[in-house]
């Protein structure tokens, strides 16, 4: 942003609009899932805010309520964070195809 001053006005600022255009068409969302029993639900996380914290309480939460569920660990599932995050998430599907995951938590941001 700049800013000049004006003879009178005070200072006159460029403003950018901060919304960019559309470059991606809306994908409606997959229907959730009724019930995690019998599924593999895989854990995805960036390895940034605590998720070796979080993981073990919704791991057990998740097995309390669903004990026919199959949790296929971060531990397992690889890290995404860094340099090679670009790479991880190309092959990301195939990934997920490869453990049988019905639902995946993603566990990603700072």
């Amino acid at each position: 942003m700049s800013a000049s001053e004006g003879a009178s006005r005070g200072p006159v600022f460029d403003v950018v609009w901060p919304l960019g255009r559309v470059a991606s068409k809306e994908v409606p969302l997959a229907p959730a899932l009724p019930d995690l029993n019998g599924k593999t639900v895989c854990e995805l996380w960036d390895w940034l805010f605590r998720g070796d914290q979080m993981y073990p309480l919704i791991n057990e939460e998740l097995r309390r309520r669903f004990p026919d569920i199959r949790i296929v660990g971060h531990e397992t599932m690889g890290n995404m964070h860094g340099t090679h995050g670009r790479a991880y998430v190309a092959n990301l599907a195939e990934l997920l195809r490869q453990h049988g995951a019905d639902a995946v938590i993603a566990a990603v941001g700072a």
